[in-house]
């Protein structure tokens, strides 16, 4: 979900007002991805390397993650939404993961849409985790499924379609294990912009790409 700060900056506004405006382009994409029957959508809220930006700003992102938990639980459970987090949240203050872990488990018997939230995400951190957790458990040679069986999502498909907004074209250690074969859709669309519409093309592409997983017939 990138293009907040751009989009503040565009209106001479500070960077947490460009966040708050990306909350309502996270309801309409979840609204639309119910009723397109999406299983799972995993939003990239905040990674590992956010850290490393001004303490106003993370400041105002945690009150504004803090906020969003208060004001959608409800709205989460009424539209039957499952809540997942992928990250390490131990770094939050203590009453910010209460609130993390209360909405897990109000939301955790829902059967509707998987929605995961990467909270101080990052792919290569997972991926040094899952090797250390399989490399304790098992001896000799590890496999894909030792590595897959200890990451995040460790009971979920792989990624389909990844969708970037803002017009960057790169993967910012997002997911890196589980997008091996995604199909990839870039737009210069900036996150609080992304709009119904712009989540449908996305589909239609996804629909319209002939996926070959590697295996290629025919003349290249």
């Amino acid at each position: 979900m990138d293009g907040n700060g751009r989009w503040a900056k565009k209106r001479l506004l500070p960077r947490i007002a460009g966040h708050k405006k990306g909350l309502d382009s996270i309801g309409v994409i979840i609204k639309s991805a119910i009723n397109y029957n999406v299983s799972t959508a995993t939003l990239y809220a905040f990674s590992t390397e956010n850290w490393n930006r001004p303490s106003e700003e993370i400041n105002g992102l945690m009150e504004l993650f803090s906020d969003a938990i208060d004001s959608q639980t409800d709205k989460l459970i009424t539209n039957d939404i499952r809540v997942r987090i992928l990250g390490d949240i131990s770094i939050f203050t203590n009453k910010l993961q209460s609130k993390i872990k209360s909405l897990i488990k109000k939301t955790s018997i829902n059967k509707g849409l998987n929605l995961n939230i990467a909270l101080n995400y990052g792919a290569r951190s997972e991926i040094i985790m899952a090797v250390n957790k399989a490399s304790k458990s098992k001896t000799g040679a590890l496999l894909e499924k030792d590595l897959t069986g200890n990451l995040y999502t460790k009971d979920m498909p792989d990624v389909d379609l990844l969708i970037r907004t803002g017009g960057q074209k790169r993967l910012s250690n997002f997911l890196l294990w589980q997008i091996a074969y995604s199909e990839l859709y870039f737009i210069d669309t900036l996150w609080p912009d992304f709009s119904d519409k712009d989540f449908i093309d996305a589909l239609y592409f996804f629909q319209n790409t002939e996926r070959k997983f590697g295996n290629l017939k025919g003349n290249i």
